[in-house]
């Protein structure tokens, strides 16, 4: 909530440095991924999970957490001066893994991956992000812009020829 603060009133760098903050707590309430799979109930008497442990609800509730905190830094970076994309793809990505229809981790990875130069990539989360909101403006433009570098693209391709 500190970190949305921060982003409301356009103190991206803060905001950034709050939600690496939150995901460095969240890192330690979760245990390690190799963990994660193995029968929590196996541990102790009577199906109680191991002191420390997350319950079910809980584990799921950081996780929902994790990918906020995610979508947010991609945010703040894309309000960044110099915009690290390749981050934002990363974190935008990492959303995607789990919440694979979230529209503004699709739109935003577009928007990274168009400026990544991978024009097909960026096309496809674009009009994945449009098949959820058909209506948003920013997505529109950017699916054209997109567009319009495919063509140019295939244009040089054909005149190499």
């Amino acid at each position: 909530s500190q970190g949305a603060q921060c982003y409301k009133d356009k103190k991206f760098r803060e905001a950034i440095g709050k939600y690496h903050r939150a995901l460095l707590e969240l890192k330690g309430l979760l245990p390690p991924p190799g963990e994660r799979e193995r029968d929590p109930r196996a541990a102790t008497p009577a199906g109680a999970p191991k002191p420390g442990r997350l319950s079910e609800e809980q584990s799921r509730t950081v996780e929902a957490i994790e990918v906020d905190c995610y979508n947010s830094l991609a945010a703040c970076l894309l309000q960044a001066e110099l915009v690290n994309y390749e981050r934002v793809k990363e974190y935008c990505l990492k959303v995607l893994k789990k919440e694979g229809e979230n529209f503004k981790a699709l739109y935003r990875s577009g928007v990274a991956f168009y400026h990544l130069g991978d024009y097909e990539k960026a096309l496809q989360y674009l009009k994945e992000a449009r098949t959820r909101q058909p209506t948003d403006t920013n997505v529109i433009r950017y699916i054209q812009l997109t567009e319009m570098k495919l063509s140019r693209c295939s244009q040089r391709d054909k005149d190499a020829m």
